[in-house]
């Protein structure tokens, strides 16, 4: 029965060595995401509105020779122009803010910090709520895959916790 079971687990594509793949892969993820966030942070600090606007145009300028009426660069061009110092500033914080909170989850998960696995929920689930809050205002598609992937990895801590704990519990019940 038990050789059974261990063939099951190999084979099916939700068993514990899968999902704890796929949950350090998802933490890769974020941890790059978090460290990019940090780095934009930091940047966004010394960046003018007239600076982002300047890059902008040159950015675009290949994009309206071949088509005047594109709409990302548009929408790029139209949301640089109405931009100020001040919503740079906050972009700037929210950025380092939340890179560096998200990344200190991180390292907490990577080395398996029971405390932290509560945490990453709760915190991973505020940021979602902030993200679908924004959503309403932005619509911005990257607002949706940011909180696709921060929805996959709190299911997927949810079940790395209870693994954790589990083999905690084994290892206690274990007599010396």
């Amino acid at each position: 029965m038990l050789n059974m079971r261990n063939r099951f687990e190999r084979n099916n594509l939700f068993g514990e060595k899968n999902i704890h793949a796929v949950f350090e892969v998802s933490l890769l993820l974020k941890a790059i995401l978090a460290i990019m966030e940090i780095v934009a942070g930091i940047l966004t600090f010394f960046v003018t509105p007239q600076l982002l606007l300047n890059i902008l145009h040159r950015i675009t300028q290949v994009e309206f020779i071949e088509d005047r009426g594109d709409v990302i660069a548009n929408y790029l061009l139209h949301a640089a122009q109405s931009l100020s110092i001040s919503s740079l500033h906050f972009a700037a914080f929210y950025l380092l803010i939340h890179g560096i909170v998200k990344l200190w989850v991180i390292i907490g998960l990577w080395r398996k910090k029971l405390g932290y696995y509560p945490a990453a929920i709760v915190i991973f689930s505020l940021f979602i709520i902030y993200q679908l809050y924004r959503y309403t205002f932005t619509h911005s598609i990257m607002l949706i895959l940011i909180t696709i992937l921060d929805l996959v990895v709190i299911v997927l801590t949810v079940l790395e916790y209870r693994q954790l704990r589990q083999e905690q519990k084994r290892l206690q019940a274990k007599p010396m």
